[in-house]
């Protein structure tokens, strides 16, 4: 596979890399992402390795994120067009300023026009909810939504981050008002963050939305700097935001390094070719701060686990899920099949009706 073996995002005509280019790291405004120079080098790496598309979102660097693609994308007349760009609403970059950020309508309008004007474009390709607005009623983010696509400023409407429930909730309401439905999803998802297994996934799954990981590497922690025994990588800043692994993780950190070591690839190339594979993923966001960073995530594509090496990752990070997941898939079955074998997976037997034979 390579970033030019293009997907379709979900229920939908684009068609995008396996890898989405996430520009959260461009511009040092934060204080830990990447010069001008070595942002522009990265996307233009990308680029010229078949990449399409690249995402952001208005409040990553204070909004220099978003300007260095706009300025880059300028230099390059024709570019822009073949080219999936995404980027995302909801954070407030005006100090004191209540309608600034959030999904009303007042707020979402304002922040494209931002957007809009930082990446010098008329639209955007995929605009994304990036949180959870729980005061602001979701037929007026929808609709809004929706008007912005008649209006052709966006073209696909995203939610990132965003519960389960509320996102279900949404997608009925839009399909049901002939609006734009969410065509993806973008949650946190990695080796040591599978949460999403119990509800998310399946809701994509069934709905048909694409879905795409983020932090596939948890934070670094997935990166094969961290290793049990051994110092803690020397970056103040980042280990302050993000703190340490603890026990469990260092368990499932160990078993990356030894599958990694049998693959002969880096930790952090397994752990990505371990999430770009797992059901329901569409494409899988990559963070890079150098041009480094870019070339050994792409070598993430080229990397085939066994089914062994999968099992052995997957059994290690197996997470606790909410309920009813586990007793659902516990007592579901033996309910429903009582000792039946369906689909060559045999089931259990209720225990009462082999206590006795007489049915009601």
């Amino acid at each position: 596979m390579a970033l030019d073996s293009y997907v379709g995002l979900g229920r939908s005509g684009l068609k995008v890399s396996p890898f989405c280019l996430g520009a959260m790291n461009f511009g040092e405004d934060g204080g830990f992402g990447c010069s001008v120079e070595e942002s522009e080098k990265i996307l233009q790496t990308y680029l010229d390795l078949g990449g399409n598309f690249v995402d952001t979102a208005n409040f990553y660097t204070n909004g220099h994120s978003e300007a260095i693609l706009g300025d880059f994308l300028a230099a390059r007349p024709g570019r822009r067009d073949r080219l999936v760009l995404a980027t995302k609403f909801f954070g407030n970059l005006h100090l004191g300023d209540p309608n600034g950020g959030g999904a009303g309508r007042k707020a979402i309008v304002g922040q494209l026009e931002d957007s809009l004007r930082r990446l010098r474009t008329d639209y955007v390709d995929l605009y994304w909810l990036h949180n959870h607005d729980r005061s602001t009623p979701v037929e007026e983010t929808l609709r809004t939504l929706d008007d912005l696509v008649t209006a052709g400023k966006i073209r696909y409407v995203g939610f990132s981050d965003t519960p389960a429930w509320f996102t279900a909730k949404a997608h009925t309401a839009a399909l049901l008002r002939g609006w734009t439905p969410v065509t993806a999803l973008q949650m946190e998802y990695s080796l040591l963050e599978r949460t999403i297994e119990g509800e998310l996934i399946p809701l994509a799954q069934d709905a048909g939305m694409g879905l795409l990981p983020w932090s596939p590497l948890k934070n670094g922690f997935l990166s094969g700097k961290y290793r049990k025994g051994r110092p803690a990588p020397a970056d103040a800043l980042r280990s302050a935001v993000v703190g340490q692994p603890g026990e469990a993780e260092f368990t499932v950190i160990e078993t990356l390094a030894a599958v990694a070591e049998e693959v002969g690839a880096s930790p952090a190339a397994v752990a990505l070719a371990w999430v770009q594979n797992r059901p329901g993923v569409t494409s899988t966001l990559i963070g890079p701060r150098t041009l480094g960073h870019l070339e050994a995530d792409v070598a993430a594509l080229e990397i085939h686990l066994t089914p062994d090496q999968t099992a052995r990752l997957d059994e290690v990070s197996a997470p606790a899920l909410a309920f009813p997941h586990d007793l659902n898939h516990r007592v579901g079955t033996m309910l429903k099949y009582a000792g039946a074998t369906v689909d060559g997976v045999p089931s259990a037997v209720y225990p009462p009706l082999l206590a006795s034979s007489a049915r009601y």
